[in-house]
């Protein structure tokens, strides 16, 4: 490993590693934030995009929280519908730009998978 770097280098944050697991599961949290940063941008783009979404997110936010608890499975399906034809109805009208995004998500999936 790395034990024959001088201590003076070591300084600054260098940790060294004997546990390889600890190594991994911060490249997997890194990887999760990264990939649920990505997500809330999209989102946030339809949204800025398609005055349904804004609406429909709107009328979910202002609702009081216990309807919020009580429907969260119908909300959850309402804005997975509403998300789905807004994205249909975009990808008709801009068709390369969705050939871009369904190509970035594959790669997104096969380095979540490896």
């Amino acid at each position: 490993m790395w034990h024959d770097i001088d201590a003076s280098i070591q300084g600054g944050g260098y940790v060294d590693c004997d546990y390889p697991c600890v190594v991994l599961k911060r490249r997997v949290l890194n990887d999760a934030v990264v990939s649920l940063a990505a997500l809330i941008v999209l989102i946030g783009t339809l949204v800025a995009i398609d005055d349904r979404v804004r609406e429909q997110i709107a009328q979910r936010a202002h609702a009081g929280p216990a309807s919020q608890i009580a429907d969260a499975g119908s909300i959850a399906r309402d804005v997975a519908g509403i998300v789905a034809s807004a994205v249909r109805a975009q990808s008709i009208e801009h068709a390369p730009l969705v050939i871009f995004v369904v190509a970035a998500t594959v790669l997104t999936l096969f380095m979540l998978r490896t």
